[in-house]
């Protein structure tokens, strides 16, 4: 929404917070199949969840138009509800390390050193990169999921994980004849998946390097 010109926000965050309190005490710590009416029929997937949780805020004229929400599982599951109620994504975020050096023939040692500083040192240095695939499309209503959880992650496990984690990443075929940046990396990924999600459309591929670098590639 727009920014209130007395007040400098978008919405009142006590207001937010009260409306949140309430919503959030009709799940919080329930069995959600039996004490909750809202999952008698449709399994509680987190993608429901979420979707419920939209539902319900969305009819809450205090707190504007209601722009996503997102429910996180865990740590590395999440699930997102967007445009209006009509669009649920699902992240899953995967783990591996590799290590890589900034370099190109085509650059002069004096350009090395300006683009890619200490990352360009011959040794090599490495990361614990996290990998967060988002697959875009509609809740089954059989399984209450965009997408085969389970055969997302065999298919990023064998595709991606096995493939660069304790690799180095300048000797892979497909990175050894360019620089295997952060960014190129991330498309690498994309074309790697975007033919083999099992269900649904891969909508992003997120890789965070460092904490204070990430890259994002939406083809």
């Amino acid at each position: 929404g727009e920014v209130d010109a007395q007040t400098g926000m978008v919405v009142n965050l006590y207001d937010l917070k009260r409306i949140l309190k309430e919503v959030l005490e009709e799940f919080d710590h329930k069995h959600l199949n039996l004490d909750t009416p809202y999952f008698r029929q449709v399994i509680p997937t987190t993608e429901n969840i979420a979707r419920v949780l939209w539902g319900i805020l969305a009819r809450q004229p205090s707190i504007g138009r209601l722009e996503k929400v997102r429910l996180f599982e865990d740590e590395d599951l999440s699930a997102d509800i967007t445009a209006e109620g009509q669009r649920t994504s699902l992240t899953r975020r995967y783990h591996f390390s590799a290590a890589h050096r900034l370099y190109s023939e085509r650059l002069s040692e004096a350009d090395h050193q300006r683009l890619f500083g200490k990352c360009g040192h011959p040794t090599g240095h490495g990361h614990n990169y996290v990998l967060a695939v988002t697959v875009e499309g509609a809740i089954d209503p059989d399984t209450g999921m965009v997408t085969d959880i389970p055969a997302l992650d065999r298919v990023v496990r064998e595709r991606v994980v096995q493939r660069f984690d304790h690799r180095n990443l300048n000797q892979d075929p497909d990175l050894a004849h360019s620089v295997p940046t952060g960014e190129t990396l991330a498309r690498l990924i994309w074309d790697l998946l975007v033919k083999a999600i099992p269900t649904g459309r891969l909508e992003r591929v997120g890789l965070g390097e460092t904490r204070e670098t990430s890259y994002e590639y939406t083809g």
